[in-house]
């Protein structure tokens, strides 16, 4: 069994073709999915998918892109949200990105405490974003945990290898996406060897990174089986005990899914 921890059902071109999107990753043995919310207004559509498909749970959250559009948004809103269903299970994904910088500075980090916030008042995971905001990143989530448990996903990690070992310091898990099997990434699937397979989760992020061999391709969550199979191989362990761990990690994180 495999989990996505990150895909975008909302987003085109899995949005018009659901059905068979699902369909092809529960035959690929992708049990469960996980979609992610980065704005307000897509909640509703997030609220019908998990409703209609048995295999697809959600979160809610506003991505640091969109910040500076829900500069409203407050602990207490996005602990309503999560409210609305049993199957929104995690807060996000926030965070900080530094290199694009589509918000300001100041609208995201003060997004990112409000989500910090509601996951320490819900006890749900925080899904985190963040690129181009090392430093900055770890500063918010080591206080944070100082002050109160915080249970953290990063999502989609390529970052250094000493920033991945400082968030395993915090108790985090790191979620890898198709970027580690791209061959620029070599420094990214050395960190990911080292990397124990117990905090580690998988996901497509799609429809964006598409793993080797499909890069360039729409992503769709089915083909996270190449993700797996890469880092199998990396790690030296086989692709179902490795598929196994990544879906422990995931109940450990999230709790058993009904």
């Amino acid at each position: 069994m495999i989990i996505d921890s990150h895909c975008h059902l909302t987003y085109e071109p899995m949005s018009s073709s659901l059905d068979d999107t699902i369909k092809r990753a529960n035959n690929d043995g992708v049990e469960y999915l996980l979609t992610i919310s980065t704005e307000d207004k897509s909640f509703k559509n997030i609220l019908d998918i998990i409703e209609k498909y048995k295999s697809v749970y959600g979160t809610y959250g506003i991505h640091p892109h969109e910040a500076k559009k829900h500069k409203d948004v407050r602990s207490n809103h996005i602990i309503d949200n999560v409210r609305k269903s049993k199957k929104i299970i995690g807060i996000g994904e926030s965070g900080l990105d530094f290199y694009y910088n589509h918000s300001e500075k100041k609208d995201q980090i003060s997004s990112f405490l409000e989500h910090i916030d509601a996951s320490q008042k819900t006890n749900l995971p925080l899904i985190v974003h963040t690129r181009s905001a090392e430093e900055e990143t770890l500063k918010i989530l080591k206080e944070s945990v100082q002050k109160n448990d915080l249970k953290i996903l990063i999502h989609c990690f390529t970052g250094t290898k000493k920033f991945a070992f400082k968030l395993l310091d915090l108790g985090a898990y790191i979620s890898a996406s198709g970027v580690v099997t791209f061959k620029k990434s070599k420094e990214l699937a050395e960190t990911f060897k080292e990397i124990p397979s117990d905090r580690i989760l998988v996901e497509t992020d799609s429809p964006y990174l598409a793993p080797e061999p499909l890069r360039g391709k729409p992503n769709e969550p089915s083909y996270i089986t190449h993700t797996v199979r890469f880092l199998s191989t990396l790690k030296n362990v086989s692709y179902e005990n490795f598929s196994d761990s990544t879906t422990k990690n995931f109940f450990n994180l999230f709790g058993k899914l009904n």
